[in-house]
């Protein structure tokens, strides 16, 4: 089996992208399955082209994004990508898309392959703050996860795809007030856990588990 991990560079004005260096730390193996890790640039379009290479060059069986959201406490596996780009600031390349549909003959929206409920419980058991996100908001985090699923619905169906968000690391919040971190080692600890239940579950159903929002 292999996985191919990815992770965004630094964005933003941020001098490091925890996503990125939690990839790096990832073991070539786990559980058996061989893990690939490659950096992709947090660029629209370009981001999906550098994925959909390594996809023809790798042939993986599971392709996993990382990326970052400010803010967020936990590690949270998406649950869905939805069809439009609506930037808040500049990707890396100064674009700044507003409005635009990703995949004019896409779905609405693409819902991820991957044992969601699992991967939350497995990282939960490593000790880790995790929980389920229902919006991958709407820039290029949201967009490399719509552009994968986009990619397995026309081209890879064999293929699984998923997402999953972190939070800041400690040294990206010294100048943010009241801004929730989480130590590398613990992201890497709760993507490793997260790897692990996708490898267990890859041929089985999800967990039934409560894991919904109210809001």
């Amino acid at each position: 089996m292999k996985i191919l991990v990815t992770g965004f560079d630094p964005f933003g004005g941020e001098a490091v992208n925890p996503a990125l260096e939690a990839v790096k730390g990832l073991a070539p193996v786990i559980k058996g399955a061989e893990v690939i890790q490659i950096e992709i640039p947090t660029v629209f379009g370009k981001s999906a082209e550098v994925v959909r290479a390594a996809i023809e060059q790798y042939q993986p069986d599971v392709v996993l994004n990382i990326g970052q959201a400010g803010g967020r406490f936990t590690i949270s596996p998406e649950r869905v990508a939805i069809n439009v780009d609506d930037a808040r600031i500049p990707d890396n390349e100064d674009n700044q898309p507003v409005d635009e549909v990703i995949q004019a003959d896409g779905a609405p929206a693409y819902f991820t392959q991957l044992p969601i409920k699992a991967m939350l419980k497995n990282i939960q058991a490593a000790g880790i703050p995790a929980s389920i996100s229902n919006t991958a908001g709407t820039f290029v985090c949201n967009h490399i996860m719509y552009q994968v699923q986009y990619l397995i619905d026309k081209h890879y169906p064999t293929i699984k795809g998923g997402f999953i968000h972190v939070p800041y690391i400690p040294e990206q919040v010294l100048d943010k007030a009241n801004q929730p971190y989480m130590s590398l080692t613990d992201i890497t600890k709760g993507l490793t856990a997260a790897i692990e239940a996708i490898v267990a579950y890859h041929e089985k159903a999800d967990l039934k588990v409560i894991g919904g929002e109210i809001q």
